[in-house]
């Protein structure tokens, strides 16, 4: 069946666990939906994965619109969640409306994610009085890595957890359908999840949390430009990509591939007069 916003409502009131993982085109798309993972996250993360920028802020909104419709073609039962991207959403409440309604108009999402926390309530409010559903994104929010100076777990003094959990609180009253907590310590994040009555999602927040996510490149081991502590490799896709492509390498040059199998014939006589 396919999973909606309804489906996170209810795992969380059942207590069962949610699955999320990134994709970024139709093949991986479909692949990561056969499996039967919940949600997929079109994640600004392709700035990084995908396009080789050193983080996520030059990420366009065309360049989510374009991801976004081809994972949304290859989903045909995960929930489909485009991240928002820098400064598609930090100017108006308007804006945010506009932006959001591209990824699903033009897209094909079925809601989106918006990194921040009660100082986003009004485009939050905004976005979901338009009927589009609102995944919010505390802690670790790599849109601010300028701000935070580098890529660092927040959430580690007191004044800074609190702030986590009231902006959890904010985001579920503004109309947020789940919150994804990004490297918080494990404790805070087991806080959060009982403080709010949404879903919350985790990556690198520990087990306490009402479902976890990944990049997909990083659980299979494809991304090495940056390998954050709490991505398991859950296989090593990359060492066998890259070991495939030296052994297509190597045939192609010793002249081994194409065999004749591979190719394709035609009645002896048919190229006689061919000159």
């Amino acid at each position: 069946m396919k999973n909606t916003v309804s489906t996170f409502a209810k795992a969380k009131k059942d207590g069962a666990r949610l699955s999320m993982l990134t994709a970024y085109d139709y093949t991986t798309a479909s692949l990561v939906d056969a499996a039967g993972v919940n949600g997929i996250l079109v994640g600004d993360s392709l700035g990084m994965t995908m396009l080789g920028l050193p983080d996520t802020l030059g990420v366009t909104m065309d360049d989510m619109v374009h991801h976004t419709r081809a994972v949304a073609r290859g989903a045909k039962e995960a929930l489909v969640v485009a991240d928002m991207p820098f400064m598609s959403y930090h100017l108006s409440c308007a804006q945010a409306t506009e932006n959001a309604g591209r990824l699903v108009k033009e897209g094909g999402a079925q809601a989106v994610k918006i990194e921040g926390g009660a100082q986003f309530t009004p485009e939050i409010e905004a976005i979901t009085r338009a009927s589009i559903p609102v995944m919010g994104h505390l802690g670790l929010t790599p849109q601010s890595v300028n701000a935070f100076g580098g890529f660092k777990v927040q959430g580690k003094s007191t004044a800074a957890a609190q702030r986590i959990v009231d902006d959890a609180r904010a985001l579920e009253a503004a109309g947020a359908f789940a919150v994804v907590l990004e490297c918080i310590p494990a404790e805070l994040a087991r806080i959060v999840t009982d403080a709010v009555g949404i879903p919350t999602i985790g990556i690198g927040s520990g087990a306490g949390c009402d479902g976890q996510i990944l990049v997909y490149q990083d659980m299979l081991g494809m991304f090495d430009d940056l390998t954050p502590k709490f991505a398991r490799r859950f296989a090593e896709v990359g060492a066998l990509m890259k070991q495939a492509f030296a052994d297509y390498d190597a045939c192609v040059k010793d002249g081994s591939f194409p065999a004749p199998e591979h190719t394709f014939a035609a009645p002896a006589d048919t190229f006689d007069g061919v000159k």
